[in-house]
């Protein structure tokens, strides 16, 4: 890429380039900060760590003297300042391979040691331009990528009257969709940004598809923005959208609070989980929609939760954990034999009930707002990947949440309401729906197991992997119905779950 370039018309600017790049940079970058004394360096450095630690009034001792300050926030930073370096043999002393391995190294009169410096460096040099700052980086392409997209996200905003929001970061998830506070100024209210760039094409796994458009994940913000229209039409309490560019993938949009279903140790509140369950029912008994028309006439199809669709999902297990578990590759009997089970359990699914599925309702997702009433206290976020399905399959993902123990109590409490509420709607396959419920919770778990140590292998991130003694345990109850007897079977033969599961 070539070198990102930006003015700075005062002091202020170069402190929301500084908030700018607290949202870019990640573990490993050098950012070298290069320019003539009050040029501004230090106040882009300050700027920048008072972002990542969301703390204005945070302390930023100049490193003249010390050479180097260190600070542990949600990605450790070093800030070193070489204007007093006798040599760049130093650097070493200094522990600078150690604080960039761990974080983010912000560096100051890098001339000073610049053969020592990583070849992978950000160089950022700022030179004086009439009454302002001229501004150029360059580094690695991946780098600018990252903080191409962050100035992006800030000209989208000032394009949208919010020239001077206060950006923070907020949360990932295990998708590669970011999300920010946008702190509102002058009275207006803080606001939510997604940053969901469009997915990058992965490997071709079939029909000369894939995995993202195999399992129907969604690769833009379009099905967010179309799922979100159809929710609030039918006065369920999505996120109103303030602006949008579905180009780029950047949404501004209403901020539903933080409080969730779950209480401060992290256990379910069960009259939450209850009337979450009760707000399935009611989204259930309406007919399902499958074509929404946005402004300026884009479409959204949602797509159907079909055969190719969960058999992808379900060959997780066997692509991903099977050999982690076991250490070596499935044999291609197994593989067979597994893909042939799969087939005669979707066969069944061509008799259920079907309806919009969010598809991650979990506790992640669902938001408690507690100054509303009936079902508007229940938010509802991270929807974009909505399929037509089996009915069973949310409550299945709300009844055995992935990240939370659901003890079996609450369990039926929530399916009986759930029952409760359908049958009053109307006529209701209940028996249908219960075996359609252990094949959902079967299929969803399958996968789940499998992007678990996906996630860690491919991903980096090994935390997930605490959900996997939680998933088997779920995975199990699913098995116990009798259509399940052949995926049961076939789990016990390959040592994945013990005969005890038979009961």
């Amino acid at each position: 890429m070539q070198p990102i370039t930006r003015f700075l018309e005062d002091e202020a600017a170069t402190i929301q380039l500084g908030e700018d790049l607290a949202l870019a940079l990640k573990p490993g970058d050098c950012l070298a900060l290069s320019g003539d004394l009050g040029a501004g360096k230090s106040t882009l450095a300050r700027a920048f760590l008072r972002a990542i630690a969301d703390d204005d009034t945070l302390e930023v001792p100049s490193p003249t003297f010390t050479l180097v300050q260190s600070y542990e926030l949600r990605i450790p930073v070093a800030h070193f300042d070489l204007y007093r370096l006798g040599h760049a043999s130093e650097l070493d002393e200094l522990g600078f391979d150690e604080a960039l391995s761990l974080g983010v190294c912000l560096v100051e009169w890098p001339e000073r040691a610049e053969e020592a410096l990583p070849a992978n460096r950000i160089v950022l040099s700022i030179s004086h331009e009439a009454t302002g700052r001229s501004v150029s980086i360059s580094g690695p392409d991946n780098a600018l990528e990252r903080i191409a997209r962050t100035l992006a996200i800030r000209d989208f905003l000032t394009e949208n009257g919010f020239r001077d929001a206060r950006r923070r970061h907020l949360s990932g998830d295990a998708s590669v969709r970011a999300y920010e506070r946008v702190d509102g100024r002058d009275g207006h209210p803080a606001r939510i940004l997604m940053d969901a760039a469009r997915h990058k094409p992965g490997p071709i796994l079939q029909d000369g598809k894939y995995y993202q458009q195999l399992a129907h994940i969604a690769e833009d913000v379009i099905p967010f923005v179309a799922i979100d229209e159809l929710l609030r039409e039918r006065d369920f309490a999505a996120p109103a959208i303030y602006a949008r560019d579905l180009d780029q993938g950047i949404l501004l949009i209403e901020d539903l609070g933080s409080d969730g279903i779950l209480d401060e140790d992290g256990a379910p509140i069960e009259a939450r989980y209850v009337e979450s369950a009760r707000l399935l029912a009611r989204l259930h008994a309406a007919p399902a929609k499958r074509d929404i028309v946005l402004a300026g006439g884009v479409e959204h199809h949602i797509p159907d939760f079909d055969r190719t669709a969960m058999k992808i999902e379900t060959r997780l297990l066997i692509d991903w954990y099977l050999p982690w578990k076991r250490g070596t590759p499935a044999t291609e009997p197994e593989k067979q034999e597994y893909a042939a089970i799969w087939d005669g359990l979707i066969d069944l699914v061509e008799t259920s009930e079907k309806n919009l599925l969010l598809r991650d309702f979990h506790s992640p997702n669902i938001i408690w707002r507690a100054e509303q009433d009936g079902i508007q206290r229940i938010g509802l976020i991270d929807f974009q990947d909505s399929m037509i399905g089996p009915t069973a399959y949310d409550v299945a993902s709300l009844v055995q949440d992935a990240r939370v123990t659901i003890e079996p109590a609450l369990a039926h409490q929530m399916m009986d309401a759930y029952l409760a509420d359908r049958r009053a709607a109307g006529p209701f396959d209940e028996a249908l729906f219960l075996r359609d419920w252990h094949l959902m919770s079967a299929q969803r778990n399958c996968k789940l197991v499998g992007i678990w140590v996906r996630l860690m292998q491919r991903d980096g991130k090994p935390v997930y992997m605490k959900h996997m003694p939680r998933t088997f345990a779920y995975l199990e109850v699913a098995l116990r119905h009798e259509a399940l007897k052949p995926l049961r079977d076939w789990c016990m033969k390959t040592g994945l779950i013990g005969p005890e599961s038979a009961n």
